[in-house]
């Protein structure tokens, strides 16, 4: 790693990137600024609800969708493409979910109390977090920042949700001196069933967490620091409705240490670099579901080893990042079958058949200021994915002689333009991209989907998906609101998606066929939103927004998963130390559905909430107590993105109490 050929810092040149370095013209002002946003990204939350899980707050956004196989570990779904077409990491570490069923998104590993912010990135311009097509979402943790004016930070936040009855604790606290820094937090969180429209319980929708989190640093000098982080998380019982499995138990320890060099009055203004483990297993079985004829253990396992080295650049008018990321991480899944007749033998096979990837990248992030009101943002990634699977005979029954490695190369390049005026901002951009198949897409071995009911089969030979992407963005504004529009299209060659097999016959008895991962010819994808707001009065403020996507294949037909139209309209009153918000969201009716890969027409629907939230002093602390209701109709209601039509939930009071300190 010392010798970095000249050929890949000649390509680091070449490569393009979108997001603009935090990076000044002197080290005072970097601290500064480190500051402003240690205070300014405080807080995970929704203007509905303080005490929000990581999923619900990324439900807020308009480019993130969810499947929902329950009430824990949604799945993410960016720019309406599943999380193989995405990049998901915490600080920029790649963690890798060890569930074959994607009940483990890593977004489950993390805590809205553990977390500063969440950078959710559209297409390319994610691809300094590796290879992608979706985009990135990035999890960052809270860093406090050094000598701060209050040495002893912290929140406990507690509350209550009466339709599961989910009770939940939250704390953290940081310290801040001239040499010292500590950030911790713990939570808990324990539900039963909930009840949905109709009233009835929703059976195996109970779940329990419990997550904590450290981080040390220590300032080495004036213009260096060190830093270890450690995330625990650990989850049991939890209940899947829409599987006929649930989890027993979850767990994943998730370490980094990382070096920071500031420097003065120099081209290079930040040398960070990180390395990091992280290990995850997930224990699926059914052992709680005596309905079914055939017992089964799903138990998982993902190691991962990674390191991540960047650099800022800074002159009058222009910044860079030069970032290498690289990982290296193993997937082991077995599915092991139990016969009613203990006597007779068990069944076992590897769905993941201890496959490891490895991957290095070379990225680089340009913005160029060309005016006082436009900016050009330009950069990419070069990256080498390699695979490997130990034990390839499971793949050679579907794909005989398939290889047992393959080397794959992912260029990435973005460019965009911006423009904005005092009322007034647009951009335009394009992407171009390449993503390796998932561990699952290229190894999987009778992986069963429970949407559709077939086994899935991996290919090791697909080819690479190769994305082309446009996008632009209009809005207007003023001192009383503004609109905002965004659009973004894409075409992406060689879509991997699941197709029926002529051969082969189910392994789970629930099945009806088998289906193997296929590379069609091409797929498009056409996102749209809409963003306004208005002041009515000074303490009386309005927001809507309006969402539609629409995916086809290669044959004009639906893609599955694609969000109908769909809105979100809310009134905020605030008076003194009180505040009341009232919101109606909703989808359409869903008609552009996929019979072929087990979706249904879904009805609309329409959810009415409610909360209101008061700030008094305890002391010298100021404390805020929430009561509100969601879904107070109590609409019954299932939508495009629920696994197996699973209802969602009926009518639910929620109260909450923040204390700061």
């Amino acid at each position: 790693m010392k010798q970095i050929p000249l050929v890949i810092l000649f390509f680091s040149v070449l490569a393009f990137a979108q997001n603009k370095p935090v990076a000044t013209d002197s080290l005072d002002v970097v601290l500064d600024e480190v500051l402003i946003i240690a205070a300014k990204k405080s807080k995970i939350e929704t203007d509905m609800k303080m005490a929000v899980t990581v999923d619900e707050f990324l439900a807020s956004s308009n480019s993130i969708s969810f499947i929902k196989r329950g009430a824990y570990a949604w799945e993410p779904l960016l720019n309406n493409m599943s999380t193989e077409r995405s990049s998901l990491t915490i600080d920029g570490m790649h963690v890798f979910g060890a569930c074959t069923d994607k009940m483990d998104p890593i977004t489950s590993y993390v805590e809205s109390n553990n977390l500063s912010e969440i950078d959710i990135t559209s297409g390319q311009e994610g691809s300094m977090h590796g290879a992608t097509v979706a985009g990135s979402i990035d999890l960052k943790r809270k860093s406090t920042a050094f000598g701060l004016s209050k040495a002893w930070n912290g929140a406990y936040q507690t509350g209550f949700e009466f339709n599961n009855n989910q009770f939940f604790n939250l704390g953290n606290v940081s310290y801040s001196s001239d040499k010292l820094v500590a950030d911790a937090s713990m939570s808990y969180r324990k539900a039963g069933n909930y009840t949905d429209g109709h009233n009835d319980e929703v059976k195996h929708s109970q779940f329990t967490k419990f997550n904590t989190s450290l981080g040390l640093a220590y300032k080495t000098s004036d213009l260096s620091s060190l830093r270890v982080d450690a995330i625990f998380d650990k989850a049991k019982d939890v209940g899947y409705p829409a599987l006929p499995m649930d989890l027993s138990l979850s767990r994943a320890l998730i370490t980094s240490v990382a070096y920071k060099q500031f420097f003065e009055d120099k081209l290079i203004k930040v040398w960070d670099s990180k390395v990091y483990f992280n290990a995850v297993e997930h224990y699926m079985d059914d052992t709680t579901r005596p309905e079914n004829l055939v017992h089964m253990d799903m138990p998982g396992w993902s190691t991962t080893y990674g390191l991540l080295s960047s650099i800022n650049l800074k002159t009058k008018n222009y910044a860079a990042e030069i970032q290498v990321n690289a990982y290296d991480n193993l997937s082991i899944a077995e599915m092991r079958m139990y016969p009613q007749d203990r006597s007779e033998t068990t069944m076992f096979a590897y769905s993941w058949p201890w496959v490891t990837t490895c991957y290095a990248g070379l990225s680089m992030s340009n913005t160029l200021d060309i005016s006082e009101r436009s900016l050009l943002s330009f950069g990419g990634t070069l990256g080498v994915n390699y695979n490997y699977s130990k034990y390839i005979e499971f793949n050679w029954i579907f794909h005989p002689g398939a290889p047992q490695e393959k080397t794959r190369f992912l260029p990435n390049v973005y460019a965009s333009y911006q423009l904005e005026t005092e009322h007034f901002n647009a951009s335009v951009g394009g992407g171009y991209g390449h993503r390796a198949p998932s561990v699952s897409e290229g190894y999987g071995y009778y992986i069963y989907n429970s949407f559709d009911r077939y086994d899935y089969i991996g290919d090791p030979d697909l080819p690479n998906e190769i994305s082309y992407e446009a996008n632009a963005s209009a809005g207007i504004k003023n001192n009383k609101g503004g609109i905002q529009a965004q659009v973004n299209y894409f075409y992406i060659k060689n879509y991997i998606i699941g197709r029926i097999l002529s051969q082969g016959s189910p392994m789970n008895y629930q099945s009806v066929g088998v289906k193997g991962y296929t590379a069609l010819e091409y797929a498009t994808l056409f996102n749209f939103s809409i963003n306004a707001n208005y002041a009515i009065l000074n303490n009386l403020h309005w927001d809507g927004s309006l969402t539609y996507a629409r995916g086809l294949d290669e044959n004009e037909n639906n893609l599955p998963f694609i969000r109908p139209l769909s809105y979100q309209t809310s009134l905020h009153f605030s008076y003194k130390k009180f505040g009341v918000l009232t919101a109606l969201n909703g989808d359409f009716e869903q008609v552009n559905y996929s019979p072929e890969y087990g979706e249904d027409e879904t009805p609309a629907y329409t959810n009415w909430n409610i909360s209101a939230d008061y700030s008094f002093y305890i002391k010298d602390y100021r404390t805020v107590v929430q009561v509100g209701a969601e879904n107070i109709f109590n609409t019954y209601y299932s939508t495009y993105a629920d696994w197996g039509n699973i209802p969602r939930m009926g009518r639910n009071i929620f109260t909450s109490l923040k204390i700061n300190f």
